[in-house]
């Protein structure tokens, strides 16, 4: 989600053309330079994109199988002694409060995305965010929410001659606060952190990054609706790299089916606000379907989507397959 490292142009030439260099952006924001494909690349390109349906399906087996599998595995392995079934009641109320990034919920979220056509091999990005969401009461009237992002990032080549990479990339702490009350309209503010993990261009940042968050929402019968957003700038880190002035804004749609199964629309918009033209917005627009059950002895929510890019660098992606993990430790009342 930040600013990289402007790297110097790279040549490359082949027996067919020479090419000439442009600007590209990585999908985790960093800012690196590419040489642009010569016919020979091209044609390479045109063959690879013949080959998107089959890694399409491919992705979506994989999310399958990891979503599928899941709550069997856990389940097997352990069983709780003594509890309850839930009511339809709480599992309705645990699926509305999933729908709410602010709610009184203590939640860990392990969150797999595939992004396709990345780089110049039209090669695929994984990430893993690793995501807990901790509430905590601070009196009667006001709550503070700690979210917390970490992404694992394993990043295909982005440019020719580039090699692949992985690590943690940026680390996002976001703290809300939000005032306790019983209407369907929520709405928290705060600031939030960008911490690095990682100096590799193409991972991370490099700076420490600073701003304000904020989230508001309405929820009426089984829907909900609501937008978050913050952005952050660079105060310190490597002063060689690029500085951090960028945005995010997420507008979110969910609708709850049944007692346990929510159907969301949501975009993850994202502005670079240091890059120019085409290469400053990423726009995802992502449908998914979640559903409640259980992990082992915790209620848990399953979630399988996909989405496709408008807009977005031209390093990529152009769409992506999602598969999410919550696993849930709601107080019994």
């Amino acid at each position: 989600m930040a600013q990289g490292l402007l790297r110097r142009p790279r040549q490359h030439r082949c027996p067919c053309d020479i090419s000439w260099p442009v600007s590209i952006i990585a999908p985790a924001g960093a800012t690196v330079t590419r040489s642009r494909f010569s016919n020979c690349s091209n044609a390479l390109r045109l063959f690879q994109r013949g080959d998107v349906v089959k890694r399409f399906l491919k992705s979506m087996l994989v999310a399958s199988v990891v979503i599928g599998l899941a709550p069997h595995i856990a389940v097997a392995g352990q069983q709780p002694a003594n509890a309850a079934p839930r009511t339809p009641e709480e599992n309705e109320e645990l699926a509305k409060k999933l729908s709410n990034p602010i709610s009184d919920l203590v939640s860990v979220p392990f969150q797999f995305n595939w992004y396709q056509d990345v780089g110049p091999l039209d090669l695929s990005t994984f990430i893993l965010n690793v995501q807990p969401v901790i509430p905590l009461e601070l009196n009667k009237d006001w709550n503070l929410i700690l979210r917390i992002i970490v992404p694992f990032i394993g990043q295909p080549p982005l440019f020719i001659g580039d090699l692949s990479a992985f690590g943690v990339g940026d680390v996002t702490s976001s703290f809300f606060f939000s005032p306790r009350n019983s209407s369907g309209f929520t709405w928290g503010v705060g600031p939030v952190f960008e911490t690095p993990s990682s100096y590799q261009p193409t991972i991370g940042s490099g700076h420490f990054s600073i701003g304000p968050t904020a989230v508001a929402l309405q929820q009426t019968g089984k829907w909900t609706i609501g937008v978050l957003g913050n952005q952050v700038w660079s105060v310190a880190g490597d002063s060689r790299r690029a500085d951090v002035n960028q945005m995010f804004l997420q507008p979110f749609l969910a609708y709850q089916k049944t007692h346990t199964v929510t159907l969301t629309l949501t975009s993850e918009m994202t502005a670079n606000w240091e890059a120019h033209g085409e290469e400053r917005w990423t726009v995802p627009i992502l449908g998914d379907i979640s559903k409640l059950d259980k992990f082992g002895p915790f209620p848990a929510s399953y979630e399988l989507g996909a989405a496709w890019l408008p807009a977005h660098p031209d390093v990529g992606p152009s769409w992506s397959i999602r598969g999410a993990v919550t696993i849930l430790l709601p107080e019994r009342k």
